[in-house]
């Protein structure tokens, strides 16, 4: 559907994509917003929930997290989910995502060790509120939170042993929930679970190499953090990574194809995976630069969708890191090839990319195999400003009215583009920042009894999503009756 109002206003120096409203898009795009479990929940001891490897992580080793915090208790929506979806319905939006706590679904990490039906009840209840405000669920099943058990029996994603137990807990979850989920996410961006907790330990379970740790703001990537203990507990950055990476691949197969065969002909459900990716430009038109910015997008996109579109990974993941990167069986490369209905994509922003020659004798890691640097707007929490003034936030508004309108301008080029997501819903515990940054559309006020207000941005998305269809010019209106008197003529 061409949009010429689009492309008027993309023409435009300032101001890109403000005059969009969820008109401009076809009938049947989802528009909603999102939060993770460990972000949001809360009732970390509450309803036999057990220890999750992030609970063990942020407490022990508050060195690791910007501000020492940790998300036992985050916005506390455990206890305040219907005021939640209140919240969201206000807001208009068509769809939910929200992740599933496998300790709190199940304890014990796998089958054998029992389902929690407290935990159950508690999605269930979630899952119910959704569905009478006329917001649609989309689960995403792993989103970084892994039982702690299963790390302390066979090192969670470094063993394989975690795909079959990863398979039980999505298929409780099929079980239970999919007479309502009509949308899985398998797993919330496998990239960053493994580069911030197998290369630079800034993650559960703290694995890494210090060289292979961020030396500056110009090396930061997505999620990693300068300021923290830089300590790294033990592992190996060259094999890690790969290991772990494998396994998460595996474990998403092994779930869809669960899905498949047992649940998605009765429940008529759809599943797929988030991967993100950011941009990276070349930060000099040098044929070297061109190739590592086409490099670091094979090491971080690549890494994860070429195997369940292919059955490999990207050659030149193949040609760097050698004997060091797992092969799939032939049977594990059916299981892997086409495992996704939809592929979802987080993207946040842009990077520059430079090739970094590694020097000789260096140890190999992540880092060094894909020989690039990386170049570079959080919104830091200051605790001084008045909730007045900290519900402004004009800039995460731009920010969406642009990838609205070049979203659009993709859509009339082909790409099919079915829902957007907008990241988050809450200020909420943002991993290794803690609470020292505040990605929400909803202000939370942790100081004053985690009460939410709205920002700007929550009241323009609002006004975006409103369904009503405002009355054209008169003139327009004019016409569109004549147009319809010569019709039933």
């Amino acid at each position: 559907m061409a949009n010429n109002n689009v492309d008027q206003v993309m023409s435009k120096s300032t101001n890109i994509g403000s005059h969009l409203t969820r008109h401009h898009f076809p009938k049947g795009f989802v528009f909603g917003s999102a939060t993770s479990t460990y972000q949001v929940e809360g009732g970390y001891a509450h309803g036999g929930r057990s220890l999750s490897n992030w609970d063990v992580f942020s407490v022990q080793m508050p060195g690791k997290i910007r501000d020492g915090t940790n998300g036992c208790v985050a916005i506390n929506h455990y206890n305040q989910f219907k005021e939640d979806v209140s919240l969201m319905k206000k807001l208009g939006l068509d769809a939910y995502r929200f992740s599933i706590s496998w300790s709190r679904i199940l304890p014990g990490g796998r089958l054998n060790g029992g389902i929690n039906r407290e935990g159950v009840q508690f999605y269930n209840d979630l899952i119910d509120e959704l569905l009478s405000q006329g917001i649609e669920p989309f689960a995403t099943i792993f989103h970084f939170d892994v039982p702690q058990c299963l790390e302390n029996e066979y090192g969670g994603f470094l063993s394989p042993r975690i795909i079959q137990d990863f398979a039980e807990f999505a298929e409780v979850c099929f079980f239970e929930f999919g007479d309502r989920v009509k949308y899985w996410i398998t797993q919330n961006e496998p990239w960053s679970f493994t580069r911030n907790g197998y290369v630079g330990g800034n993650f559960p379970p703290g694995h890494g190499s210090a060289s292979a740790q961020p030396q500056s703001i110009h090396a930061l990537l997505h999620r990693c953090v300068l300021g923290v203990d830089p300590t790294c507990v033990c592992g190996d950055a060259g094999t890690e990574p790969y290991i772990v990476a494998h396994n998460l691949i595996l474990a998403h197969a092994a779930a869809v194809d669960i899905y498949r065969k047992n649940y998605q002909g009765v429940q008529g459900g759809k599943i797929g995976v988030t991967n993100m990716s950011t941009w990276f430009d070349p930060y000099n038109e040098t044929q070297e630069d061109i190739d590592a910015a086409a490099r670091a997008v094979d090491f971080m996109w690549g890494w994860f969708v070429a195997p369940i579109v292919t059955g490999d990974y990207p050659r030149v993941m193949r040609e760097r890191v050698g004997f060091r990167l797992p092969t799939f069986t032939p049977e594990q490369k059916k299981l892997i090839t086409g495992s996704y209905d939809f592929i979802g994509m987080n993207y946040y922003t842009t990077y520059w990319a430079t090739n970094k020659p590694t020097p000789p004798g260096t140890p190999p890691t992540y880092v060094t195999d894909q020989e690039v640097e990386f170049r570079s707007v959080d919104e830091k929490n200051d605790p001084t400003l008045p909730v007045s003034r900290a519900r402004i936030d004009k800039t995460r508004i731009r920010y969406h009215q642009e990838h609205f309108a070049y979203m659009r301008q993709a859509m009339d080029q082909g790409v099919n583009l079915k829902g957007y997501f907008l990241w988050s819903l809450f200020d909420n515990y943002e991993w290794t920042e803690g609470y020292t940054v505040r990605f929400g559309m909803i202000y939370v006020d942790y100081v004053n009894g985690l009460t939410r207000y709205p920002k700007l941005s929550a009241i323009w998305y609002m006004n975006f999503l409103n369904k009503k269809v405002l009355p054209g010019p008169k003139r327009e209106v004019k016409e569109k009756e004549e147009d319809n008197t010569v019709k039933n003529a």
